[in-house]
């Protein structure tokens, strides 16, 4: 029987990490049943054709020269008080410490229909090969639930590709979670004029069709159809028109733990910010634990790569006997929608009223270099705050060039519990190709709005 000091279920990035750490320092073997562990976020470029599938693909040698074992195995059961578990093959193995990473899968509404043919999630490199073998074989329509950042990012890739592509959302505007709606204009004009159809305020409440998916249906009396005209033929004589894919959000993969006692909650299992669950020796990191916001300490979803990476990074210098412990989701992100580049970290200005918080708000807009140069573009920022401390609660940014760093700026103020006024004392870098003029700054001039009106 095999035996591990370190057993972690689950090749994701927070699989991944902990191999890097812990690889050579203890007897660690990372588990995942698919082929290859995926980067998700690079699979709609795949789908636009910017990229090989290949390269979508992580090298399983991320994981075996850090000096790990990778066992490409599905776990049937675990025995978490025996401290061993079982493959579906039959083979056994046993822990002395177990980390459970086994990630989220795209959440499908139960609605009627559900379970037609055709109605899919988009997460895996089963759902990659599938689709783009779908658009090889001449798929003309899509529609795409969602107009989060994947949502967005596949509805663009499949227009690319020449689909005609309806995006529905059931908000008011697009990204919802990262940037407010008065932010957003502009990012709709783009997804409209690269042909989308745009359904704001829109629920799916049905799917109908025979085998394959033929018409969503929406709560506003609207029916999207696939026309039989184009018709899209399967090797099996079967025929189908479209696809309708679902992008509204991730459920934990938490079925091992059913009926251990493992405690979870609504978002997954529940951990502590060591990483620690319930269970001794037991962990879990990643998209299927369950934790709280860094800004307000309660229960919050997180469920983006780059939370399960210093997820895992605390739990694997931790079980080296370091005193890291994890602070909490911040959840910065950005996407791009045709030129524009949008980003948002901390709370939206509605999710801090929804908390609680009394709050205000600044924005500025400056341009990417200073005007005067070539290829100088718009760039709006956009700080929401805590009117009674002052505290910033989120930011967004949304521009002609990258925003990443500017968002990683604004998530550090946010965990060290920043205010306005600190930020208006930002100490700053400017150059006429990478800046605003030295006497302007984006970030600045929104805290300085906020502290006009205070």
């Amino acid at each position: 029987m095999l035996n591990y000091e370190i057993a972690v279920i689950g090749g994701g990035p927070a699989g991944i990490t902990l191999a890097k750490i812990l690889g050579n320092k203890k007897k660690t073997v990372i588990i995942r049943p698919e082929d290859h562990s995926m980067i998700y976020c690079a699979m709609p470029y795949a789908i636009e054709g910017l990229l090989e599938t290949e390269k979508t693909l992580k090298k399983d040698a991320l994981v075996t020269e850090a000096g790990a074992d990778l066992l490409r195995k599905t776990v049937e059961k675990v025995d978490f008080e025996g401290k061993t578990l079982q493959f579906t093959d039959g083979e056994r193995l046993t822990w002395d410490k177990l980390v459970l990473a086994t990630g989220a899968e795209p959440l499908i509404p139960p609605i009627p229909g559900a379970e037609l043919r055709g109605v899919t999630g988009f997460k895996t490199e089963v759902d990659l090969r599938a689709l783009l073998a779908l658009i090889e074989k001449g798929l003309k329509k899509a529609v795409v639930v969602g107009a989060g950042a994947i949502g967005i990012e596949l509805a663009q890739a499949l227009a690319d590709k020449g689909l005609r592509v309806d995006l529905v959302d059931l908000g008011g505007s697009v990204l919802p979670n990262l940037v407010d709606p008065e932010m957003t204009g502009e990012l709709e004009a783009e997804i409209i004029r690269r042909g989308i159809n745009l359904h704001l305020n829109a629920k799916v409440t049905g799917l109908k069709g025979q085998d394959w998916v033929e018409e969503v249906e929406l709560d506003n009396g609207r029916t999207l159809s696939f026309d039989s005209r184009d018709d899209c033929s399967e090797g099996d004589g079967a025929t189908h028109d479209g696809l309708v894919i679902f992008a509204v959000g991730m459920r934990p993969a938490v079925e091992l733990a059913a009926g251990s006692g493992l405690e979870a909650g609504r978002d997954g299992i529940i951990v502590n910010e060591g990483m620690e669950t319930n269970l001794r020796d037991v962990f879990a990191v990643g998209d299927c634990t369950q934790f709280v916001s860094g800004i307000t300490g309660k229960t919050a979803p997180g469920k983006l790569a780059t939370n399960a990476v210093p997820m895992a990074r605390v739990l694997g210098y931790r079980l080296l006997g370091q005193d890291r412990r994890y602070p909490g989701f911040f959840n910065g992100a950005a996407t791009k929608v045709g030129p524009l580049f949008a980003g948002g970290t901390g709370l939206t200005e509605p999710a801090a009223r929804r908390e609680g918080y009394d709050v205000i708000t600044g924005t500025a807009e400056v341009t990417t270099r200073f005007p005067i140069m070539p290829g100088a573009k718009k760039m709006a920022v956009k700080l929401v705050a805590d009117r009674k401390t002052r505290r910033l609660l989120g930011a967004q940014i949304i521009s002609g060039e990258p925003v990443t760093g500017r968002i990683d700026l604004l998530t550090f103020a946010i965990q060290k519990e920043s205010t306005v006024e600190d930020l208006t004392a930002l100490s700053y870098s400017s150059q006429p190709y990478q800046s605003f003029y030295p006497a302007g700054n984006g970030v600045v001039m929104a805290a300085e709005k906020i502290m006009a009106a205070l």
